[in-house]
C-alpha cells in the first residue's frame, strides 16, 4: 500500500514533530517500539536446515554468500539437484539472492502450499479468537491466490504480517527492469487488492508493466512488485522515522545486486517507499539508472545531490495529494527532510495530472503512469514535465514517442 492514509491525520505528524525532544529522551532511556520477537521464524528454520544440508555429498554454501557465489553454485548443479533443494528448503531457496529466478518461483510455490495448510488449520484452532480465525482464513485465501501457476513469486515470508515480491515479465530476458517500492501498511494481505487495485503493489506493477509495453512494444521489460521489507504500520513513530527504511534499504540493495544480467534498472518509489529509496541511494549498484518518487514525504536528504548516486532523480505529486501538507523537515530523527518537489531539492519534476490524490499515481490514463512507463523503457525525452515546461528533460537523451511510432 502507501504511506499515510487520510488528511486529518496530518495533525498527528505535526504533533510527532513537536514531540521530537521527548522522543529522543525516551530513546536514550531505553524506550523501544519493537514488537516481541519469536525465537525462530519459518524462514530462519529453513535457512538453518540449509546450513546443515548437503548435495552430492558436499556441504551447501553459506546462504548469505554473495549472489555471484550462490549463482555459480546453482549453475554447477543438475536440474534434478536444484529441484531437490527447492523441495527440501523452499523458504531458503525462495528468498535466496543468487538462486535462479525460475527456481525461486518454484520454491515459493512449495512454501506457499505449506503456509496455506498452516492457515487452514488455524482457521479452526479453538485457541484463537473469532477474529484470529477470520484472519487465518484471509491469509489462507491470499496464499492460495499467490500459488497460481501463472504467478512468479520472487520472495515470500509468511512470518508476522509477511513480506513478498512478484515479477511481471521475463526477468532473465528483460532489457529494462523496473522495481516498485511501496510504503506504509504493505503486507501479505494488502499486497494486492480488488478495490483500489492500483494502490497496492501488485496492481501498481501490473499497470506499470502494461504501460511500458504500450510505450515501447519493442523493449522487453520486467516489473517487480517489491514488498519484501517490513513497512511501518499506520501513521506513528515508525513512519515518521527512518528505522524501517534503513532495514528496507539493505534488503532493496540485496535484491538489486542479485538481479540477473546487466540491464538498466529504474526504481519507482511511492510514499514511504521513497524514504526507503532515499536511504538506499548511496549504495545502489551502478546499473540503477533512475529513482522516481511519487507522493514523497522526503528522502532523508536536503538535496538530490546528497543522495550520492549516479541515478537520475525524478519527483511527482498530484495537486490533491495531502502529503504536500506534511512538514518537510527533520528534527531529532523525526521527519524525512526536504520536499523532493521543491526547487531546492533539485529533482526532475514530472507531471502527475489526473492522479487524483495520494493513491492514484499508477492509475491507467494518468500522466503519472505514462511518465513512469517512459522512464521504465528509457524514453526520457517523452516524459511530461510539471507545469507543461521542458525543464525536467534538460540534458537527457533517449527516444521520443514520435521516433518510436
Amino acid at each position: 500500500m502507501t504511506s499515510f492514509d487520510t488528511s486529518p491525520q496530518l495533525n498527528v505528524w505535526r504533533a510527532l514533530l513537536a514531540l521530537a525532544v521527548v522522543f529522543v529522551m525516551l530513546a536514550t532511556t531505553g524506550w523501544t517500539a519493537l514488537r516481541n520477537q519469536r525465537e525462530a521464524t519459518a524462514l530462519q528454520a529453513s535457512l538453518t536446515a540449509w546450513q546443515h544440508g548437503k548435495v552430492a555429498g558436499h556441504h551447501l554454501p553459506d546462504p548469505h554468500a554473495t549472489p555471484t557465489r550462490l549463482a555459480t553454485f546453482f549453475t554447477s548443479l543438475t536440474a534434478a539437484q536444484r529441484a531437490s533443494l527447492a523441495r527440501k528448503y523452499p523458504l531458503a531457496v525462495g528468498n535466496m539472492n543468487g538462486a535462479p529466478a525460475e527456481l525461486r518461483y518454484r520454491a515459493n510455490r512449495i512454501a506457499l502450499t505449506q503456509a496455506r495448510a498452516q492457515e487452514r488449520k488455524r482457521m479452526h484452532d479453538p485457541r484463537l479468537t473469532e477474529a484470529g480465525q477470520q484472519e487465518a482464513g484471509r491469509r489462507m485465501h491470499r496464499f492460495e491466490s499467490m500459488m497460481s501457476a501463472d504467478r512468479q513469486i520472487l520472495a515470500f515470508d509468511p512470518e508476522g504480517s509477511g513480506r513478498a515480491a512478484e515479477v511481471f515479465g521475463d526477468l532473465d530476458k528483460a532489457r529494462r527492469i523496473s522495481v516498485v517500492v511501496p510504503g506504509v501498511d504493505t503486507n501479505l494481505l494488502t499486497f494486492q487488492r480488488t478495490n483500489r487495485r492500483f494502490s497496492a503493489p501488485v496492481g501498481m506493477s501490473q499497470a506499470l508493466y502494461a504501460a511500458e509495453r504500450a510505450a515501447n512494444p519493442g523493449t522487453r521489460t520486467a516489473v517487480i512488485a517489491w514488498a519484501d521489507y517490513t513497512t511501518p504500520s499506520g501513521l506513528g513513530i515508525d513512519s515518521a522515522t527512518a528505522m524501517r527504511a534503513e532495514s528496507g534499504a539493505v534488503r532493496l540493495n540485496a535484491l538489486l545486486r542479485a538481479l540477473p544480467g546487466g540491464s538498466p534498472v529504474s526504481l519507482f518509489c511511492h510514499s514511504y517507499g521513497s524514504v526507503v529509496c532515499g536511504v538506499a541511494a548511496r549504495d545502489l549498484p551502478s546499473r540503477v539508472a533512475d529513482i522516481a518518487v511519487a507522493g514523497s514525504p522526503g528522502m532523508r536528504v536536503s538535496n538530490a545531490a546528497h543522495l550520492d548516486t549516479t541515478a537520475r532523480v525524478w519527483a511527482m505529486r498530484d495537486a490533491d495529494d495531502w502529503v504536500q501538507d506534511v512538514p518537510y523537515l527533520e528534527v531529532g530523527g523525526l521527519g524525512h527532510g526536504e520536499d523532493p518537489m521543491s526547487s531546492a531539492f533539485g529533482a526532475r519534476v514530472l507531471s502527475a495530472r489526473d492522479a487524483h490524490g495520494h493513491g492514484g499515481y499508477f492509475e491507467p490514463g494518468t500522466d503519472s503512469l505514462r511518465n513512469f512507463a517512459e522512464i521504465g523503457v528509457g524514453a526520457y525525452r517523452s516524459v511530461q514535465c510539471a507545469n507543461d515546461s521542458d525543464v525536467c528533460r534538460e540534458g537527457l537523451s533517449g527516444t521520443t514517442a514520435v521516433e518510436r511510432a
